[in-house]
């Protein structure tokens, strides 16, 4: 099995390596916007979005006239960025996401820099194009191991700053072994706010809800930031003590994130989850919470991490009312209040913790999917399905 896989190594560069990466990653959100706004023009001028090679053509005609710094950065760093604003277009083009905007400098997303190229690790640095070699602060033993046994090929590396640290992300095609199918429980999984998630099997995972436990301390520094003179020494102080909150209230998030669906992956045979509408949920008044909480996140570390390690992913629709049905007999109530937490049927007089009727529900639901036509994804003899064909309780009771 071949696929694409990250590895990320914190650098620990010198000084005028630190200088390179800074030009690299500013040349870079420089050709985006400046392609952004080529873009627009041709918008409003009713004509085609130009693509990203016309940009790069365009931009080497430009550059010489307005850009003399083009000449101390790689000619990767805007070569990429015109790649990635066309691949924003067509996803704004496609509906997937909203209408690209201009980078900022202040922004922790915006300050990236994909190379491509002559690309070498040893085992404690990495030698980047027009950079040169940076020694890591961790060792690159495993990534390696994988370029000395010809199992990975180096595709490209993304450079990145969050507050005063720099990473290199060094994207490779992996060959794997195939994974063997993994035998036994299948579990539900329900998202929530109160717990991060409640298993069918009646366990519960307690999210560390970084941003709320920070949120104290970020309102302190941030009113500090705020009376800071801009441009001053003390204004970037308070900007990089403020940074480096961010960047640890992100950390821990992503470290439990990691954890969660590395045991969930190696432990179970199946996953059922809900297709959660996370930037529907997001734009409500629980939007702080919904972002705290990563689920979002979650799914993604999820799907490839299953197939990592041969587990099977199921995916309950939308629409299926997994904190409606009873897990007894499948009677199917109102929607119920997030006040609520207690299920009742008014059926068979069942009562448990709503986040475990609703895991158990979805263990159903994934049961019944895996003895459908395909046996891998959700069919329509699914339990609590309102097109299937088949009795929703018995299947439910089962």
């Amino acid at each position: 099995m071949r696929g694409t896989q990250a590895f990320r190594f914190e650098l620990n560069p010198n000084g005028a390596q630190r200088v390179s990466l800074a030009k690299h990653v500013g040349a870079a959100r420089f050709a985006y916007n400046w392609g952004l706004a080529r873009c627009l023009e041709a918008i409003e001028r009713g004509e085609p979005i130009p693509s990203a090679l016309r940009l790069h053509k365009e931009w080497n005609i430009w550059k010489r006239q307005n850009a003399p710094w083009w000449t101390e950065v790689s000619k990767c760093a805007p070569q990429e960025a015109f790649r990635d604003l066309e691949r924003a277009f067509r996803n704004w083009r496609q509906g997937r996401a909203g209408r690209p905007r201009f980078k900022r400098k202040k922004s922790l997303e915006d300050n990236k820099a994909r190379l491509t190229g002559s690309i070498r690790v040893t085992p404690r640095h990495v030698q980047l194009p027009r950079i040169g070699k940076v020694r890591t602060k961790e060792r690159t033993d495993k990534l390696l191991e994988l370029l000395q046994a010809k199992r990975a090929r180096i595709l490209s590396a993304t450079i990145s700053r969050e507050a005063d640290r720099w990473f290199v992300s060094l994207t490779c095609e992996v060959e794997r072994p195939d994974p063997p199918q993994r035998e036994g429980e299948i579990v539900g999984v329900d998202l929530g706010l109160m717990s991060f998630l409640a298993l069918s099997d009646g366990t519960r995972i307690e999210a560390p809800k970084p941003l709320s436990r920070g949120m104290r301390l970020l309102k302190r520094r941030s009113k500090q930031l705020s009376r800071k003179q801009k441009g001053s020494r003390n204004h970037r102080k308070a900007s990089l003590r403020l940074a480096r909150l961010h960047r640890r209230i992100r950390n821990i998030r992503r470290d439990f994130l990691h954890q969660v669906t590395t045991a969930l992956a190696k432990t179970k045979s199946a996953i059922v989850v809900e297709d959660l509408s996370v930037k529907a949920l997001a734009r409500g008044r629980l939007s702080r919470s919904v972002a705290d909480v990563g689920w979002g996140m979650f799914r993604r570390m999820l799907a490839y991490k299953c197939q990592w390690y041969g587990a099977r992913l199921i995916i309950a629709p939308r629409d299926f009312p997994s904190t409606q049905l009873c897990s007894r007999c499948g009677h199917r109530d109102g929607r119920l209040p997030l006040s609520q937490r207690v299920f009742r049927c008014a059926a068979c007089g069942l009562e448990m913790d709503r986040d475990l009727n609703a895991a158990i529900n979805l263990r159903n639901y994934g049961l019944a999917a895996l003895k459908g036509p395909t046996g891998s994804s959700p069919g329509s003899d699914a339990c609590g399905d309102p097109s299937g064909g088949g009795t929703g309780e018995l299947e439910c009771g089962a």
